[in-house]
C-alpha cells in the first residue's frame, strides 16, 4: 500500500489555503470554501482539507512534514510570517523538529529525520 492523502477538517478553508501555501504546498483541487487538495513538494502523497461546522475536541491531528533543510526552511517560513511554537530543536528519539499551528489549531511537525525515520536504533522487526 502507498499513503494517498490525508484529510483534516477546517471551520476557515481560505484562511488554510493561504497558510499551507506558506508552506510550500501546491493547490491542486479548488472546490471552496467545503474542499481543497494539496500536493506536497516532496514525493507523492497529497494533503487535503475540508469544511465543518465544528473542530473535533481533544487533542486533535498532528502532521509532520520532512524536510532536510530545515533550519532553512523555517527561517524561510518566518520570513513569510509563520509563527512557531518550537525552533527547531534535536529530539532524544533522533529527529529535529520545529512545532507550529495552522489556522485552526492543527499541530504541524516540520522535521528532519533522515536515516531515523524509518530506522531507528530501536527499530523492531
Amino acid at each position: 500500500m502507498n499513503l494517498n492523502q490525508v484529510t483534516i477538517p477546517s471551520i476557515d478553508v481560505y484562511a488554510s489555503v493561504v497558510f499551507y501555501k506558506k508552506l510550500g504546498l501546491h493547490l491542486i483541487v479548488d472546490a471552496s470554501p467545503r474542499y481543497v487538495r494539496f500536493e506536497v513538494p516532496d514525493g507523492d502523497a497529497t494533503f487535503s482539507i475540508h469544511q465543518v461546522e465544528s473542530l473535533p475536541k481533544g487533542e486533535g491531528i498532528t502532521l509532520y512534514f520532512e524536510d532536510e533543510n530545515l533550519d532553512v526552511l523555517v527561517e524561510k517560513l518566518q520570513e513569510k510570517g509563520i509563527q512557531f511554537t518550537q525552533l527547531p530543536k534535536d529530539q532524544t528519539w533522533l529527529w529535529r523538529e520545529a512545532h507550529l499551528l495552522d489556522p485552526d489549531g492543527n499541530k504541524l511537525i516540520l522535521f528532519k529525520a533522515g536515516e531515523h525515520r524509518k530506522n531507528p536504533p530501536w527499530r523492531i522487526n
